[in-house]
């Protein structure tokens, strides 16, 4: 795919973007996958082995995974052993002609390649360079972060599940992609900021930081439990900390998930209660009286009794298929929402016809399914294009853009530059 494919004959709102894309991974192939959905020219600096997700959770032999492809859409791959003399100037040359420089190592690991940020800004003072982490300075720096160890020390995981069981991860991957779209926004921030100034900057962000700011309502409630229960959760008992409150919402509206039937994993609906969804509920679920029982009429006597309240929705909803709990629900203006399972989402046609459940082609597994871009722009829509081969645009790049020679290029093949 060439630059122009890339950024969309129109012109997009990243168009003329350069984007020297030197993560792996999940955390920072998200940001620049995002960088690319919205006009960039993100190309994809990987070593000669490339990124190792790869060959990660393979499901046909020698295709690049779904892992990979499936974060790595929109992209140009270029290989570059940066050990050697040649690549160190190589990557030094592909600085200078970029605009954004991202990447997601080690702490210290683009520094001990020669390029700290004094002498990446040296190469290029316009430079955006946005580096993601696991933690900031201080004790934790030097710990290895993945998406779960973000999590849990980022308030995330001491504060999901049931009251009594262990803390639980979430299936979104807030450590990682949340990670990759707080780094979007940043560098957005920083190439704003360098059309008043004509300088660029560094952005850094962390995966605990990114989490935290995901967490933020938890710190809310701890610092309201500092004068008394939280009354909005179901919880008996309440200690010196914020509790994992099962599928409440903890916020100003109560909400849960009750089950449908016929009873399967995910058959479920999520139900919040209003003050005005209080009477169509009660003649929904076969309780008219209950909306004018002083016991249940407001919110302030219900919140003591928030388990048994959705009991008495569930006896009502676990008789009927989820979705026609979701049609009587709606037909009363309560709001909820069905559990929908990985499978039902990838079948979903609305969501296909938004543009949200993409399939693509792939020279080498066929097509495949992924997620399309959640931005929306009017004016600069997206396309989603296949992720590239292993340095599928080394010539391209290195031949067409840096101008090196046939020769050199085949030399440069031969000594595993690239």
């Amino acid at each position: 795919m060439s630059a122009t494919a890339t950024q969309g004959a129109g012109g997009k709102a990243l168009t003329g973007v350069r984007v020297l894309d030197m993560t792996h991974v999940q955390s920072g192939p998200s940001a620049t996958q995002l960088l690319a959905w919205l006009g960039a020219d993100v190309v994809k600096l990987e070593a000669v082995t490339g990124d190792v997700t790869r060959a990660q959770l393979r499901d046909i032999p020698d295709v690049d995974s779904l892992y990979f492809t499936m974060l790595n859409c929109n992209k140009r791959s270029i290989t570059l052993n940066t050990k050697t003399e040649r690549g160190k100037e190589l990557l030094a040359e592909l600085i200078r002609r970029s605009d954004v420089l991202v990447e997601n190592f080690g702490p210290g690991a683009v520094d001990r390649m020669g390029f700290p940020w004094e002498r990446v800004r040296e190469l290029n003072p316009r430079l955006v360079y946005a580096s993601i982490k696991g933690f900031g300075e201080g004790p934790y720096t030097q710990l290895k972060a993945y998406e779960v160890v973000a999590q849990a020390m980022g308030g995330s995981m001491s504060t999901t599940g049931f009251a009594d069981g262990p803390p639980l991860a979430t299936g979104a991957q807030i450590g990682d992609s949340g990670t990759g779209v707080h780094c979007v926004a940043g560098i957005l921030a920083a190439l704003y900021q360098r059309e008043r100034t004509g300088r660029g900057q560094r952005v850094q962000v962390a995966m605990q930081h990114a989490v935290l700011n995901l967490c933020r309502v938890k710190l809310r409630d701890q610092q309201r439990l500092e004068h008394g229960p939280l009354p909005e959760y179901p919880n008996d008992d309440f200690g010196d900390t914020v509790p994992r409150s099962g599928n409440a919402s903890g916020g100003g509206q109560p909400g849960s998930a009750v089950r449908c039937a016929p009873g399967g994993p995910n058959d479920y609906v999520y139900v919040i209660v209003q003050p005005k969804g209080w009477g169509p509920l009660a003649e929904l679920i076969g309780r008219p009286e209950l909306a004018a029982d002083p016991e249940w009429a407001t919110p302030a006597a219900r919140l003591p009794k928030l388990a048994k309240m959705y009991q008495l929705i569930e006896e009502w909803s676990s008789t009927l298929p989820k979705w026609e709990v979701l049609e009587r629900l709606t037909a009363h203006a309560v709001p909820c929402g069905p559990v929908l399972s990985a499978k039902e989402i990838t079948e979903d046609a609305s969501l296909a016809a938004d543009g949200m459940i993409v399939r693509v082609r792939h020279p080498r597994r066929g097509t495949f399914t992924t997620v399309g871009s959640p931005l929306k722009l009017s004016d600069s829509p997206v396309e989603i294009a296949c992720s590239p081969l292993l340095g599928e645009h080394n010539d391209e790049v290195y031949g067409g853009e840096l101008g090196l020679g046939e020769d050199e290029l085949r030399l440069l093949r031969e000594g595993g530059v690239i």
